[in-house]
């Protein structure tokens, strides 16, 4: 809030308070108008808590140094794309470093900020404030969850001077990117290693935390930072029931769109056939059709049987191993004796089977998509995809949970393809990477 004879950028007048209002976003910006204007003005909107010098003793390699080297240039705001295991944490303890005054760092999920505080304890040696699980602790170094600083930002939004947003993609969906909005921050850092969204909201960034101002892929690190890799995909045969019944279920779905012209083209466009189907019946009916027919291509029993190939070919790999759906993880679970990780998983149990599978015990884990980001497991060499969607985003993140280097480790993705289904075209779309897969048919591992 603006009080004073002076109109300044970003802001609007509130007939109910008689002053203007601006978004807390545009707090930096207003401050350095009124500077550059030569206005005397009073600051009453900071409120942070007392802070430390916080330094701390990690070393950049030459690529984290330019990262952390182009967002100072940017004016300490901005985006760093990096691949998993390349070391975003590292780039953002120098940015904390180097702007040495309160910080909030927002991930998604309990599981990071747990790893977040811990690591945070360990270089900077103070007290870390934690919002999100039952915990609501300010400091001067502090971490949230997503859902915590969004519903609190009304009451955090003026204690910080650096915001870090971990994992940014998350930031511009509906709710979330009010904590960029409502937050005073001056400085504002993302992370990411898959900036770009499915639907069209990753454009929003530029303007909430700044645009991106480093990027690499896993392929420029690969070898010397991170694990060798290589992709396959294996096409399977649906048996002669499970291919019958696929195009039975599919073909409602394509009548549907054929008779009544729907062009599902982009997800703008299959949005708004979802929405179309809650006052359709025969839409609804041709969607669940649809889901029907991939179910089945997801689900195929020619799957399992190469994903047994895979499990018996390659013994001395740690596997983590992708479904979509629930009800695949608890297939695979019976069928193999594999523990597995849903969102139904307590927290005590998943912890337990992550170090199971660290230490040995646990030479494989079956997962839908709790683990596709923010796990840090170096000792999985071997991912498989037994279903997914065509979200690039989702792809890189499987990717990512193999990269983290080990000596003599070399990482390979695996997925697994319902030949002649629709699965074939999500396969293509998720996978834009340079690196070309290796395809093999009906289960049949290249060595």
């Amino acid at each position: 809030m603006i009080r004073g004879e002076v109109r300044v950028p970003y802001a609007v007048w509130d007939e109910r308070v008689k002053a203007f209002r601006a978004q807390a976003l545009y707090y930096k910006e207003i401050i350095e108008y009124l500077d550059r204007s030569r206005l005397p003005f009073r600051d009453y909107t900071q409120d942070s808590p007392p802070c430390p010098d916080l330094i701390c003793s990690v070393h950049l390699r030459g690529y984290q140094q330019r990262a952390l080297d182009a967002w100072s240039e940017a004016g300490k705001r901005g985006v760093v794309v990096l691949p998993t295991g390349a070391g975003k944490t590292i780039v953002a303890l120098k940015s904390i470093e180097l702007v040495n005054q309160p910080v909030i760092i927002v991930v998604p999920t309990l599981d990071l900020v747990e790893q977040w505080r811990s690591r945070l304890e360990k270089e900077f040696g103070v007290e870390v404030g934690v919002y999100g699980g039952g915990e609501n602790n300010l400091r001067a170094v502090t971490v949230s969850t997503y859902d915590s600083a969004y519903l609190r930002a009304g009451e955090l939004g003026n204690k910080f001077n650096l915001i870090v947003f971990d994992e940014i993609h998350h930031l511009p969906a509906e709710g979330y990117r009010q904590i960029a909005e409502m937050f005073t921050a001056p400085y504002r850092l993302g992370l990411t290693a898959t900036l770009e969204r499915e639907d069209t909201l990753h454009t929003e960034i530029p303007r909430l935390v700044g645009g991106v101002v480093y990027r690499l892929r896993s392929e420029d690190l690969a070898g010397k930072y991170l694990s060798e890799y290589s992709l396959q995909r294996i096409t399977v045969e649906l048996t002669d029931d499970e291919k019958a019944e696929y195009e039975r279920h599919y073909k409602v779905f394509t009548d549907y769109l054929n008779s009544h012209n729907v062009r599902l083209n982009s997800p703008v466009a299959f949005q708004r056939f979802i929405m179309r189907t809650a006052r359709d019946r025969d839409a609804r009916q041709a969607l669940l059709a649809r889901n029907r027919a991939l179910n089945i291509a997801f689900n195929s029993e020619a799957k399992i049987k190469a994903l047994e190939e895979i499990l018996r070919s390659n013994p001395k790999d740690r596997v983590l191993i992708f479904t979509q759906h629930n009800q695949l993880v608890y297939r695979i679970s019976k069928r193999f004796l594999l523990p597995y990780i849903t969102y139904t998983t307590a927290k005590e149990e998943r912890h337990e089977i992550l170090e199971r599978f660290k230490n040995g015990r646990f030479r494989a884990v079956v997962t839908s998509k709790v683990l596709d980001e923010g796990i840090d497991l170096p000792e999985a060499s071997l991912g498989v995809i037994v279903s997914g969607t065509g979200s690039s985003r989702e792809f890189i993140q499987r990717l990512g949970r193999l990269l983290r280097k080990s000596e003599g480790k070399r990482a390979k993705l695996i997925e697994l393809v319902s030949k002649e289904t629709t699965e074939t075209r999500t396969s293509m779309r998720r996978k834009r990477s340079p690196v070309e897969a290796t395809e093999t048919q009906s289960g049949q591992v290249n060595k």
